[in-house]
């Protein structure tokens, strides 16, 4: 497992505005880079990819993968209110100062919210980097199907952030054992990780600001929702089965409300595929006949 500490060591920051932002590029000369974008979740940040990041970097010519606003090794100004159409327009910031032009997105649970937001400016025109192909892992895709769990929905709450800074080690643990496979559970290892990248430098007073995303789901489920039905582009969801967040329940209105779903189904795997199946998931990944050549 590499450490979020040799991770960040290889990694590179920009400015988006006045913030400072994380990424970890991977790059390799070519007539025609193909690229990849990583769109992690909420609470952790672009380390989630760390276990398949050699399997993606080995087939992409371009992989970039940062850490959104709010999240771990990013700025968290204080006060600040977070927005999906922010952390989408960073993402586009970012390709746009690397060069590229058109990519590939593979998302994850808030992620996955970001990249409906980007398939939405792909359909109104407003795009500045155009989306190829979107890989969904899990996530709540449909805010009706979005199990939040009891801290989620306590950090939405108006003592969010009150609870926000009361949240010690053992009830963060508990909660991530919760959203894993019961035969896939994190490492201590994993744990101390989530923890550092959730809770560092201010990441639990930004977790209670970043936690608006789920009212913003419903407010925008039009847009989103729509956004999957109406796709210009290739879409696949490769989903944990037993996720009690967005797993099967997910998977079964995905298949109602996309026509041709493409899906690939993982059994007995919670939450943060990538994690707790990176061989399966990058298996999924990258032999998806849609991926442009």
């Amino acid at each position: 497992m590499i450490t979020p500490a040799e991770w960040r060591a290889a990694g590179d920051v920009f400015d988006f505005g006045s913030h400072r932002i994380f990424y970890r590029l991977h790059r390799r000369d070519a007539e025609r880079p193909r690229a990849l974008i990583c769109i992690h979740g909420f609470p952790t940040a672009s380390w989630d990819w760390q276990a398949v990041w050699e399997r993606l970097t080995a087939a992409f010519d371009v992989v970039v993968a940062p850490d959104m606003l709010g999240f771990g090794f990013s700025a968290k100004p204080p006060g600040h209110r977070y927005s999906i159409a922010e952390q989408c327009s960073l993402h586009e910031v970012l390709a746009e100062r690397l060069g590229i032009d058109e990519a590939v997105l593979l998302a994850h649970d808030y992620g996955d919210t970001v990249a409906q937001e980007w398939l939405a400016r792909a359909i109104d025109g407003s795009a500045r980097v155009r989306p190829r192909a979107v890989a969904f892992l899990n996530g709540g895709l449909f805010p009706e199907t979005h199990r939040a769990r009891f801290v989620q929905k306590a950090l939405a709450s108006k003592v969010g952030p009150l609870l926000a800074q009361a949240m010690g080690r053992r009830g963060f643990d508990r909660t991530f054992r919760g959203i894993f496979g019961a035969n896939s559970q994190p490492s201590e290892a994993e744990l101390d990780a989530f923890w550092e990248l959730a809770t560092r430098d201010g990441g639990k007073a930004a977790m209670a600001r970043l936690i608006g995303y789920m009212a913003e789901r419903r407010a925008y489920r039009e847009r989103w929702v729509g956004a999957l039905t109406a796709s210009p582009v290739p879409l696949r969801v490769i989903d944990g089965l037993d996720d009690p967040v967005s797993g099967a329940h997910m998977v079964a209105r995905y298949r109602e409300l996309v026509a041709h779903p493409d899906v690939v189904e993982l059994p007995g795997v919670g939450h943060y595929p990538q994690v707790e199946a990176p061989g399966a998931v990058a298996d999924a990944f990258l032999s998806w006949s849609e991926l442009p050549a």
